[in-house]
């Protein structure tokens, strides 16, 4: 009975961490891209306040959803780690301290979408600022959850390339898969260079698009390669 389990192990793992990568990504871009962009006028205070005020709950859960997404990213890039340590455990090592760098950028980020209900509830502390100022105030510190994101996004396109790496260097996974991965992460590594990115923006990510969701599918139906796993890792 132990042998079906020991093979099914690094499979199951594989698939676990597949389905948090899809956890991941659905939730952020529910959080991030949907309520934000739904509720964010852009270069618009006055808009943007009134939205929020107008949606508070929608405004909470797109919150609440991007901590969620924090959540099933740290078990995804734990599983990650374990998937890949046969291949290169240093290489693994710090692709996870790198995702969760990033993370906790994201959630400093996220944590700032929180100012803009405390400021235009307009407290009694709030009464030496008038109402374009409030709202000029909350906006700023919606720009600043952005840039947290886009400080995030670089961080990942440093994961992925890395994955990318490990993926090609494995027995285990398609080395396509790998190709792919590498490539979405120098996508979002554009965003290093802000005007860079909005010049190849949308093909930029395009990469990311193909390599992300190749992975996400090989990992939920496929799995891996349970007996070039354990050989990787034997020889590791």
């Amino acid at each position: 009975m132990t042998d079906p389990m020991a093979e099914a192990s690094p499979r199951l793992k594989a698939r676990m961490a597949g389905l948090f990568y899809v956890l991941t990504a659905g939730t952020s871009v529910f959080g991030q891209m949907f309520v934000l962009g739904k509720l964010v006028v852009e270069g618009d205070a006055s808009s943007t306040a009134a939205h929020i005020l107008a949606h508070q709950p929608f405004f909470r859960l797109g919150f609440g959803v991007l901590l969620l997404s924090i959540v099933f990213s740290i078990v995804m890039t734990v599983l990650f780690y374990e998937l890949f340590k046969p291949v290169n455990k240093t290489v693994s090592l710090l692709a996870a301290f790198i995702h969760l760098v990033g993370l906790a950028i994201m959630g400093f980020g996220s944590l700032l979408q929180l100012a803009p209900l405390a400021i235009l509830a307009g407290g009694q502390y709030l009464k030496v600022f008038n109402v374009d100022q409030l709202q000029a105030l909350a906006y700023l510190f919606l720009q600043f959850s952005a840039q947290a994101f886009d400080a995030f996004i670089v961080f990942f396109g440093f994961y992925c390339v890395l994955l990318g790496y490990l993926i090609f260097k494995s027995t285990f996974l398609p080395r396509i898969i790998g190709v792919l991965m590498a490539l979405a992460g120098l996508g979002y590594l554009t965003l290093l260079a802000k005007p860079l990115a909005d010049h190849l923006a949308p093909y930029n990510l395009l990469p990311a698009a193909l390599g992300e969701t190749s992975l996400m599918l090989w990992l939920l139906i496929v799995g891996l390669n349970s007996h070039r796993w354990k050989e990787q890792a034997s020889a590791a």
